[in-house]
């Protein structure tokens, strides 16, 4: 809805893609234009992972990540983020941070690698960058799922018209190559496989609704199911108990989230919403996909599983609200 004026003028106008962001400029949402003309809704996910891939791409042809510092660069992403950003940086020789929901803990990890660095001051943005890859970390990339992007230190928070010039420079840069940016994420997902996600959220409003929701979260603290949908629950890392730290060594504050592996690349991460009586579920699934393999096919096998995984999840979670 926040996008369908916009899609109706760049129907008439031809335009590539079109781009918005929410009234405080913090989120940005992005159509882009398929090859039958008609607009596709992309999503948080995924707009973060063409962005990851471009800046390291482009930053390397450039020259500012010289071969032997990717050590020393980073994405960061939340943990409900899409594993594919996680492996766009392996690929590439950097270390993805996660960190729990919510861009204050992003901006928490920059402000700690510009100490370590020993503070801007006012060099220029190159020297900065060096001194950052030489004694600390340099930030190629962050985001989250939901909509929130940043590609500097300089801002510690979700930033919209960062990602708004960030997102038109890679689709620019793609149409000087004979691509769009679907093509390129397509290429994305033969390169380092394909991830598809899917949120699920259950809402229970009111007083008695946040109890409930309170409930089922606690359930599935305390009696973890042995399946889900159908798949055999290999693991839970609940992050509210124990120890847990990032790639950087950094302890990660106590949150009730949950996250449940399911083997093969299936994931389910499972947390109360911090504003409102809901239960967000996030979904994960992973494919590897060969050369000649139909990609619109796999989509749709890897969606569909995703769908199961959340009517299942529908069911369990009202009966563990309801205390039964």
């Amino acid at each position: 809805e926040a996008l369908a004026l916009g899609i109706d003028l760049a129907k008439q106008e031809k335009a590539d893609l079109v781009l918005a962001t929410d009234p405080d400029a913090d989120r940005m949402g992005v159509a882009l234009r398929n090859a039958e003309g008609d607009y596709e809704l992309i999503t948080g996910n995924q707009i973060g992972s063409l962005l990851a891939a471009y800046r390291i791409d482009r930053m390397r042809a450039k020259g500012w990540i010289q071969p032997g510092q990717e050590k020393s660069c980073c994405l960061i992403k939340t943990f409900v983020t899409t594993d594919l950003q996680k492996e766009i940086a392996g690929a590439a020789g950097m270390k993805c941070v996660e960190t729990l929901t919510g861009f204050k803990y992003i901006g928490e990890k920059l402000g700690i690698y510009e100490k370590q660095a020993g503070g801007r001051g006012k060099m220029g943005s190159e020297e900065w960058r060096k001194k950052r890859i030489e004694k600390s970390t340099f930030f190629v990339f962050g985001g989250e799922e939901s909509y929130g992007y940043s590609g500097g230190d300089f801002v510690r928070d979700k930033d919209a018209n960062g990602a708004v010039l960030m997102f038109v420079e890679a689709a620019a840069w793609a149409k000087s190559q004979g691509r769009n940016l679907l093509e390129e994420m397509d290429g994305i997902y033969r390169k380092h496989g394909l991830y598809l996600e899917k949120l699920g959220t259950l809402e229970m409003p009111g007083a008695e609704g946040a109890k409930q929701i309170a409930r089922a979260v606690e359930s599935y603290q305390k009696n973890p199911p042995k399946e889900w949908g159908g798949r055999k629950v290999l693991g839970v890392n609940d992050f509210e108990k124990g120890s847990h730290r990032d790639v950087d060594g950094k302890e990660i504050p106590k949150e009730r989230m949950l996250i449940f592996d399911l083997g093969e690349g299936f994931r389910v991460a499972v947390r109360a919403s911090g504003t409102e009586p809901k239960m967000k579920c996030y979904f994960f699934g992973k494919k590897k996909v060969g050369a000649g393999e139909d990609l619109a096919k796999a989509k749709k096998v890897l969606a569909d599983l995703l769908s199961e995984l959340w009517k299942w999840t529908q069911v369990d979670a009202q009966k563990r609200a309801q205390g039964s």
